[in-house]
């Protein structure tokens, strides 16, 4: 499946997926309306000052990639659901953690400003040599 943008993407969803899927955007972007869309790794993605969070739908969950650092500061909150170092599955056929997913992306979004603001702040420190 190749798709060119994040329509592209959910459309290729059976309905009651797509809404999810849709939900789910509309929550990302409410959380961080900065961040731009798009499609890496054949799956969408948000970024701002890098990549920011990526989502994906499969037979029986959505899966979430906030990276690993995502899990890890919501690991508590995140512990009831299937996932992995960098991922967690949201079951289908259980209520999707919007509010959950709000709080990550906005985590998120500070920790790739604060990282974009530190490598700022090193390019204009001059090099001592």
């Amino acid at each position: 499946m190749s798709v060119k943008n994040i329509d592209d993407y959910i459309a290729t969803f059976p309905k009651g997926t797509q809404t999810v899927l849709k939900k789910l955007r509309a929550t990302i972007r409410k959380a961080a309306p900065k961040a731009e869309e798009t499609i890496n790794y054949q799956i969408p993605t948000f970024t701002l000052q890098g990549n920011l969070v990526h989502f994906a739908a499969f037979k029986n969950h959505i899966g979430f990639y906030p990276t690993p650092s995502g899990i890890e500061k919501f690991k508590e909150e995140l512990s009831v659901y299937e996932g992995a170092k960098g991922s967690v599955k949201f079951p289908l056929d259980k209520p999707i953690p919007y509010a959950l997913i709000t709080k990550i992306v906005k985590f998120r979004v500070q920790e790739n400003l604060e990282r974009a603001a530190a490598k700022g702040k090193r390019k204009q420190t001059p090099s001592k040599l």
